[in-house]
């Protein structure tokens, strides 16, 4: 029997089904950024996919062209759990105290949430006293939740699965989802979907990473495989409209570094569409998104960053400086992958979140360890791989950069703090 094969080439726009897609950006192929490897990995084989960027003519949405089979990125050990990050909690809290007012949501509604995770996010529902439901393809992360009172499916959200939800749980009220839309390939099967699982009032609000923030901050590295999508507003009018529904407000919100939160209900629902939508998206024509020159010239502006970051590590590595990093996050594979930063210039790299420490980085194997070797080891600089969290990193650590050594910026341009 032929094993199905890890990745494919994806030939036509997952927004509007248009085969005119032109390739645009070219990341160095990386395995799945999420691979850490165990100490007894070390010796394993490391496949690495493409990362593309495609953008469709007709709709101008923007698309990673190889989608990695999803088994691999999340099935296997899926490890991103929401309720770790205080902040995010805190984000989602808001969230839904927010929507239940602007949408009125009453008790004893029918709440649901695509790409679940934890459950954290429904809970804020569930304590005011609406019925609730999860759907989250990462089985254990999933039956945690159906555990601790969030009841929970563990499987991939379908137009088919949509159907037996529908029965089993009665229309939805009000759908959700987080940060999921950005790695769904068949999207158009995922709308058509919670379409069908809808009350007729219903309304669906997602939220996704924005990528207008991602090009004006040259944000490359939150391309990976886990990303197949690269939203901005214009193309999710297409989308919808395929299904019947329709985008009624845009918000820009800041959690993971610049996202939106889309507000959609079916046609002719009753509330009114406001100016946030056009907005956007004539914010989105003032950019140049909606030109595939536009994002060849973002390709050139990653790789100029890449040669100015290269010089500046290899000039210290000269003068026989070391260097670690900071932070182990998915995005940290691209960059690394892309800026060609391995195993000859740094000597390990730190991270604060346990399930991390103790592994090696894919296919570079640096050692991941906790902060507080950078007090054992003194490295002479730190390269702040998380580098959207550069500023409460170098708080947390002043005592390194008062009596040690000096961080480094990656991005958005190469620099080093305090000091040199």
């Amino acid at each position: 029997r032929m094993s199905k094969p890890s990745y494919y080439f994806r030939d036509s726009c997952r927004m509007c089904g248009s085969e005119a897609l032109t390739k645009t950006v070219s990341l160095t192929p990386t395995p799945p950024g999420n691979d850490f490897l165990a100490k007894e990995e070390l010796g394993k084989d490391e496949k690495v996919y493409p990362l593309d960027l495609y953008f469709c003519e007709d709709c101008h949405h923007v698309q990673l062209g190889h989608p990695v089979d999803p088994e691999i990125l999340y099935q296997k050990n899926y490890t991103y759990v929401s309720a770790t990050s205080t902040q995010f909690v805190n984000h989602l809290q808001t969230y839904a105290a927010d929507m239940i007012e602007r949408f009125k949501l009453k008790p004893g509604m029918l709440v649901s949430d695509v790409g679940s995770n934890d459950g954290t996010c429904l809970s804020f529902f569930q304590d005011k006293g609406m019925k609730v439901v999860g759907v989250d393809p990462a089985k254990e992360i999933a039956n945690k939740a159906t555990d601790n009172g969030i009841e929970t499916v563990g499987d991939f959200f379908s137009y088919d699965l949509s159907i037996k939800l529908r029965e089993k749980y009665g229309a939805a009220n009000y759908i959700t989802s987080h940060n999921a839309c950005a790695h769904i390939d068949n999207l158009l099967d995922v709308v058509k979907g919670v379409e069908y699982w809808l009350d007729k009032d219903g309304i669906f609000v997602l939220e996704v990473g924005y990528f207008v923030d991602v090009y004006n901050n040259t944000w490359f590295d939150t391309i990976y495989h886990e990303h197949v999508d690269y939203h901005t507003v214009a193309p999710f009018e297409k989308l919808f409209a395929q299904v019947g529904m329709e985008v009624i407000s845009v918000q820009r919100i800041t959690p993971q570094g610049g996202s939106i939160r889309v507000m959609t209900q079916k046609i002719g629902g009753k509330f009114q569409r406001d100016d946030s939508v056009n907005e956007l998206i004539a914010l989105e024509k003032k950019l140049g998104l909606n030109k595939a020159e536009t994002l060849h010239e973002f390709d050139s502006n990653i790789s100029s960053v890449s040669k100015e970051l290269q010089k500046l590590v290899c000039s210290l590595k000269g003068r026989g400086k070391s260097i670690a990093g900071f932070g182990a996050p998915t995005k940290a594979t691209t960059l690394m992958a892309h800026f060609g930063i391995d195993e000859n210039i740094l000597d390990f790299i730190v991270d604060d979140n346990p399930l991390k420490q103790g592994l090696y980085t894919p296919i570079t194997h640096i050692p991941v360890l906790s902060a507080n070797e950078l007090y054992i080891r003194k490295p002479d600089y730190v390269l702040i791989l998380a580098w959207n969290f550069a500023e409460p990193i170098m708080k947390m650590h002043k005592k390194y950069s008062e009596e040690i050594g000096k961080f480094i910026l990656p991005m958005p341009e190469p620099r080093v703090v305090n000091g040199e």
